[in-house]
Order: C-alpha cells, then structure tokens, then sequence
C-alpha cells in the first residue's frame, strides 16, 4: 500500500516538473497519469539503451524526461 503512494506522489511530482518544463498546465490526476506513462515510456527507453535508473532520484529523472517525450509526441499527433 505505502508503494503505490509513493509511486502516485513521485508520478505526480515527475508529471508536474514536465508540464512546467514543457509549458503545459494541468490537474493533479493529469500530472499524475502523465508522470506514470512517462515513467514506463523513459523507462522503456533507457532500456533499449542498455542503460537503467537505479533509486528514486534517477527514477525520477527518467520519469520527467519520458513525460517530457509524452507531452511533446501527444503535441505532435493532437495538433
């Protein structure tokens, strides 16, 4: 239970940090929604590098730079 707390606060954290960086505004569920997606997709991609994020710090790295990607390719097709 105490993970999935921490996995919803730190998703909402990384989803938050990107739309500031990306400029793009949004709730709390969206923050949270963008930041989880974007952590399996930052995740998925260091992978196929060969390369991995170990602790939550790097994790959370990760996890912005793969919300950043989400904000940035659902910017390309939406529009």
């Amino acid at each position: 239970m105490v993970n999935i707390i921490i996995t919803l606060v730190l998703g909402g954290l990384s989803g938050w940090i990107a739309g500031k960086i990306m400029d793009s505004e949004g709730g709390v569920i969206r923050n949270i929604i963008i930041g989880l997606i974007g952590g399996v997709l930052g995740s998925a991609l260091i992978g196929l590098l060969g390369f991995s994020a170990n602790g939550t710090i790097a994790g959370v790295i990760v996890a912005v730079a793969g919300s950043c990607l989400l904000i940035w390719l659902v910017r390309k097709f939406v529009k």
